[in-house]
């Protein structure tokens, strides 16, 4: 099963770092019942891609959360054993968990199948989409309008032994 995991980049770096991503519970992202009921596709690779777009939101919220961190969303796509995973059936209609699982232990960085960031040109509307999320979430349709901007930027995708350059430790 695949999962995005939101990370920002000193999360990277610190995954690098201990060699794990998290300590568990992991909050991750995947293709749920609830997110192909949201989505309305049976296309693996569209699901796939609704996931990760839920991980990047998440990476978005973390970034709210830290004002420090480098602004620029990070998931890290990571392949892991089908049942790790699991949804809470108890927030399986809240908008805010769509697809939102949940791994019981830390995940080996050696699973990473891809490594996905934004690119530089993207973090003055990352910046402004992080400091909108809380009006955004109150409701606030001007905030949420800046939110959305952000997601109007791909995220680039990097494999995994490109890490250590995305975290600045490469030669």
């Amino acid at each position: 099963m695949r999962v995005y995991v939101p990370l920002t980049l000193s999360g990277l770096a610190e995954a690098y770092k201990t060699g794990e991503l998290g300590a568990g519970p992991l909050v991750a992202y995947a293709v749920t019942p609830a997110l192909r009921e949201w989505y309305l596709s049976e296309d693996i690779e569209e699901l796939e891609y609704a996931a990760l777009g839920r991980a990047a939101l998440a990476s978005l919220r973390l970034l709210a959360a830290d004002p420090g961190a480098a602004r620029r969303r990070v998931v890290i796509a990571v392949d892991v054993a089908d049942g790790t995973a699991v949804a809470d059936p108890d927030r399986a209609l809240d908008p805010v968990a769509l697809g939102e699982v949940r791994t019981a232990t830390a995940v080996p960085l050696a699973k990473a199948a891809a490594v996905h960031v934004d690119s530089e040109d993207a973090r003055e509307d990352v910046t402004a989409a992080a400091e909108a999320l809380p009006a955004a979430d109150a409701g606030d349709e001007d905030a949420q309008f800046v939110v959305d901007g952000a997601e109007d930027h791909e995220l680039l995708w990097f494999a995994r032994q490109e890490i250590p350059n995305l975290v600045g430790l490469g030669q």
